[in-house]
């Protein structure tokens, strides 16, 4: 993931959520020297486009010199598109070779913007991106990214989690919180669980990375997998939260599915998405 040039690119419709999800781009842009790109799609056929650009340019160029003006370090340009949304934040990103994407959860009523955020188009954007995508619900704005959250369970898929999570503790300069939930009585599983644990956890204290395990005994009445995952982000109060665009299959169950949508729904930390190719062969992490 080391570029020469290291870039972020932010879907933005002026709803209140997706300002912050600008915000968060820009803190980490700071600290990893980041360049950040705004992009605004346009996606209706009711309205006179023409109109709606001219007046969305005014909008965008006051955005980008205001953010010029508080952070003035910051490298920051914007593009306006018109499309299918989903279709040219991934085009965008391909285009721009950016290292994230890092969009708002929330949708919006304004006709030029609907379904920009999280909803089809977004979780459209998490299954195909070629880089990760960092959703953003909460509104709590943090300077960079210090506790880096990996949920972990005995599926392949899940552990192709840990190589990419290894490139984004390195990005941000940040350690890893691995968490597992053990949900059997299983001697078996038990042994078999904490020994692979144990060996992600030397592999990437040997990558450099400072490491942490943390394994729960069972779920709480009522709560899921997503809810313990969740819970303990929010006990170590945790920047970022990865997983994988794609099922994962273990003892725990599916991970994408309903369970990586609930966490990205429901996380007030930003949720960072991989998928199956997003990360290079820098690491390879194939211990069991």
């Amino acid at each position: 993931m080391e570029k020469k040039n290291k870039h972020i690119l932010v879907p933005v419709d002026f709803s209140e959520i997706s300002l912050v999800a600008l915000d968060q781009s820009c803190n980490m842009a700071e600290t990893v020297s980041a360049d950040v790109t705004i992009l605004v799609v346009i996606e209706s056929h009711s309205i006179d486009i023409r109109e709606v650009a001219s007046e969305l340019r005014t909008k965008v160029d006051e955005l980008v010199a205001k953010t010029r003006i508080e952070r003035p370090n910051l490298k920051i340009k914007s593009l306006i598109e018109t499309g299918k949304v989903y279709q040219k934040i991934i085009e965008t990103s391909e285009i721009l070779n950016v290292d994230f994407i890092i969009m708002g959860t929330n949708g919006s009523k304004q006709p030029w913007r609907k379904k920009v955020l999280l909803g089809s188009n977004a979780l459209r954007v998490v299954r195909v991106s070629t880089c990760p995508v960092i959703t953003i619900k909460g509104v709590n704005v943090k300077k960079g990214c210090d506790k880096i959250v990996l949920p972990l369970d005995l599926s392949e898929e899940s552990r192709e989690k840990v190589n990419p999570a290894i490139e984004l503790a390195h990005y941000f300069k940040a350690e890893i919180h691995i968490c597992t939930v053990i949900d059997s009585n299983d001697s078996f599983i038990i042994n078999k669980l904490e020994s692979q644990v144990a060996q992600v956890e030397k592999f990437i204290k040997d990558e450099g990375v400072n490491c942490h395990v943390k394994i729960l005994k069972g779920y709480q009445v009522g709560k899921t997998f997503a809810d313990t995952i969740l819970n303990f982000a929010d006990s170590i109060d945790a920047d970022l939260i990865v997983i994988m665009s794609q099922e994962e299959l273990g003892f725990t169950g599916m991970f994408l599915g309903k369970t990586a949508q609930e966490i990205i729904h429901s996380s007030e930390i930003p949720v960072c998405s991989i998928g199956p190719e997003t990360h290079d062969d820098q690491y390879s992490f194939t211990p069991y």
